[in-house]
């Protein structure tokens, strides 16, 4: 059987993007990850347009990724770990649409997965709660304003960063050192 020899995009939201890419970018497999917004009406939003709330878009990461390192299963994994996936709009104290939990998927194969993941998840009741992430077609995604890639590599030692950020990426370390970049 032959590799896949193209990357894939995934795009997922799982509250304030600089989280998800801080995870996301210590991944073997994960080429690149973009911060951005998508999901919503709005065109060419602005971060502080986002943090009204209501222009429908998340927070969100676009992941490229190369399908023989790192499966979109493997990512959805991850995601499901670093995250809380049973408050709807609202991780930790950030609170709003612009916050919720929702895979945006690029073919028939990324939302059946994701759905199945899903189910997977209720059904052996991994959270102690039902999971409220939505599963949706990928749409617009727009890539956010230049300071906000890269964060937390970049800023560490900020609060929130130091205080919300560096706890996920110890997890992963030690959850998954299997899937990091060596």
């Amino acid at each position: 059987m032959e590799a896949k020899q193209e990357l894939e995009k995934a795009t997922l939201a799982g509250g304030c993007f600089w989280c998800t890419e801080a995870i996301f970018l210590e991944l073997e497999g994960v080429k690149s990850v973009v911060s951005g917004y998508t999901g919503g009406l709005t065109l060419n939003p602005t971060y502080k347009e986002i943090c009204n709330g209501d222009t429908g878009h998340a927070e969100a990461i676009e992941i490229t990724f190369d399908p023989n390192v790192i499966s979109f299963g493997d990512l959805l994994e991850i995601f499901f770990a670093t995250h809380d996936p049973t408050t709807l709009n609202r991780q930790g104290n950030d609170v709003g649409t612009q916050y919720r939990s929702e895979i945006f998927y690029h073919d028939e194969n990324q939302k059946a997965i994701a759905l199945d993941y899903i189910a997977l998840l209720n059904e052996q009741n991994t959270f102690g709660k039902p999971v409220v992430t939505k599963v949706s077609p990928a749409t617009v995604f727009y890539p956010a304003e230049t300071y906000h890639h890269n964060y937390y590599n970049l800023n560490s030692e900020q609060s929130y960063c130091s205080y919300v950020i560096t706890p996920k990426i110890a997890k992963l370390k030690k959850v998954y050192a299997d899937k990091l970049k060596k």
